[in-house]
């Protein structure tokens, strides 16, 4: 299977479509798509369901979905960075499902592995709890939660051979891994793309299986937050 597209707007080409549901990586503005989701925003699809641990910052990764209005409801374990996001939730007009980081990760993990449901204490007694199946194992309280199975995951890893199996860098792997196996198609970008065999096996994070198509990306790398120290 030839995996490798010349643009994110090709490798996307035939799979966006209203009222979809898209897994995306990354963690803040660190391991983001950011092409595809530029490209998405260009394709002007719109009604979407993603799955995303936030949703960036206001001018750029998925914020720029919200600033088009091409979100409907989000998936997600923190707001704080988006003010846009923030704003479209308190005014009624964002759909959000908050979810814990490690149920969230743990939902994407369970859809990719054939999981469809899985029990954990993490939001007994809290709102998170609330409409879910509770059941007790060895005297503690558990919830149900589901698996995410999502139309399309968009990821971003470092460095990838030409059949998909990729090497994320450092914590840019984040929620990458598991929002790649969950979705029913892959469509990754990379910083650079290798031949097979250039990479060793005993690297690879992401094997080539779960990635159905290839980008090689520029990458703009902003610092979400810059702290320094005064001169």
């Amino acid at each position: 299977m030839q995996k490798v597209y010349p643009s994110a707007a090709a490798a996307l080409e035939g799979l966006l479509f209203d009222g979809m549901f898209i897994a995306a990586g990354g963690f803040g503005l660190c391991g983001i798509p950011e092409n595809l989701i530029a490209a998405i925003r260009d394709s002007g699809v719109k009604n979407l369901t993603v799955a995303s641990n936030n949703a960036g910052v206001d001018d750029f990764g998925l914020g720029l979905l919200l600033q088009t209005r091409q979100i409907k409801k989000m998936i997600s374990s923190y707001v704080g960075e988006n003010a846009e996001f923030m704003r479209q939730y308190l005014a009624g007009e964002l759909e959000l499902e908050f979810n814990p980081q490690g149920t969230l990760a743990e939902r994407m993990r369970a859809g990719g592995a054939g999981i469809p449901a899985f029990y954990t204490p993490t939001g007994v007694g809290t709102v998170i709890a609330e409409g879910k199946e509770h059941k007790e194992f060895d005297g503690r309280t558990y919830i149900l939660e589901r698996a995410i199975v999502a139309d399309l995951a968009i990821v971003k890893a470092w460095k990838a051979d030409t059949t998909g199996n990729a090497i994320f860098r450092k914590t840019a792997r984040n929620f990458n891994v598991p929002a790649a196996t969950c979705g029913k198609v892959c469509v990754m970008e990379v910083e650079e793309i290798v031949e097979p065999g250039e990479i060793d096996p005993d690297h690879v994070h992401l094997p080539g299986i779960y990635v159905h198509r290839l980008v090689q990306g520029t990458f703009e790398k902003r610092i979400e937050q810059r702290t320094v120290r005064a001169a």
